[in-house]
């Protein structure tokens, strides 16, 4: 017991003694670093088959009558495909938390995580108003399919931008070539990815139990807004933080222009969260095409810049 005692006194004493930033570095490795991530990932595809499983045997029990729900709340469950609603937000969960780690790597990086998520977010309103359209009794063409085709449409272009992101290359010809400066702006970035992730932890649990809360008052009702709207808001605050910095690293106009545009295609993706209908997937189309202008641009920059050097050499 005494050696347990001692143990845990040094251990404390070095953490007082160690610089903030090591604390903070350390703090990533724990909860953000490659073990911790992979640890997540069998957790939540563990979770989301069982969710998914869960969430079919609730809709068969609904339709068998066994358990009578709410009108409102009803919509959860009078469709078998109402039970992919419920992975799909396990991993868009998991998606969050990776794009919480991808922040201390690139910018670019980091806006593509952001496209990713917005994509997988896209497909769950997709498979949600079609889970509607199959649990209705009409079979006509009305706005909901309008609605449908517009969505998938904006699906497409998030999913290409997506990848354009994916394929890009982390361009560290825009950072001042001092490693000492870089690994400081890297450490910063980490600071403020552990700070991210206590804001993501506590907006999951406020979100989780108001929409519970909501299920049991007998308002089971589902939109993206959830979560998602806030989380983006701190996110974009966190985007703009982030290029702030950068000012102290990056002198090239250019990049400061292109990382500016990013922003716009992220606060654009925010309004369209909380824009219903046929607005919100138009704002979502904006923002893709934005966005992979922006990359686009930046890359032909890139490519203009490299090969003036090889012919001044």
């Amino acid at each position: 017991m005494a050696q347990i005692e001692v143990w845990f006194r040094t251990q404390l004493f070095e953490w007082k003694i160690q610089p903030a930033a090591m604390r903070i570095t350390a703090l990533y490795d724990r909860y953000l670093g490659y073990r911790a991530d992979e640890k997540l990932r069998q957790l939540c595809i563990q979770t989301a088959i069982i969710g998914f499983l869960v969430h079919l045997l609730l809709c068969l029990l609904y339709q068998l009558d066994w358990i009578s729900l709410s009108q409102r709340t009803s919509g959860l469950f009078d469709s078998y495909l109402d039970a992919l609603y419920t992975p799909f937000s396990i991993f868009l969960a998991y998606e969050v938390y990776e794009l919480i780690r991808t922040i201390p790597d690139s910018f670019t990086n980091s806006i593509g995580k952001q496209f990713e998520i917005i994509t997988l977010l896209v497909v769950r309103d997709i498979l949600k108003r079609l889970s509607d359209i199959d649990a209705s009794v009409t079979s006509t063409i009305d706005d909901s399919i309008t609605i449908l085709a517009v969505e998938c449409l904006a699906f497409l272009i998030l999913f290409g931008t997506a990848l354009l992101f994916s394929r890009a290359k982390r361009e560290t010809s825009s950072i001042s070539n001092d490693s000492e400066e870089l690994e400081k702006f890297i450490s910063q970035k980490k600071q403020l990815a552990v700070l991210l992730l206590v804001v993501y932890v506590l907006t999951a649990i406020y979100s989780l139990s108001t929409w519970s809360y909501g299920v049991f008052e007998g308002d089971g009702s589902t939109n993206r807004t959830i979560f998602f709207l806030d989380f983006f808001t701190v996110l974009i605050m966190a985007d703009i933080l982030i290029l702030l910095v950068s000012y102290q690293y990056i002198t090239e106009f250019a990049y400061l222009a292109r990382n500016t545009g990013f922003i716009l295609s992220t606060v654009i993706l925010r309004v369209a969260i909380a824009s219903p209908g046929m607005s919100g997937a138009f704002l979502f189309i904006l923002a893709g095409c934005l966005g992979s202008a922006v990359l686009m641009s930046g890359h032909l920059l890139h490519k203009s810049e490299q090969a003036n050097i090889r012919e001044s050499e």
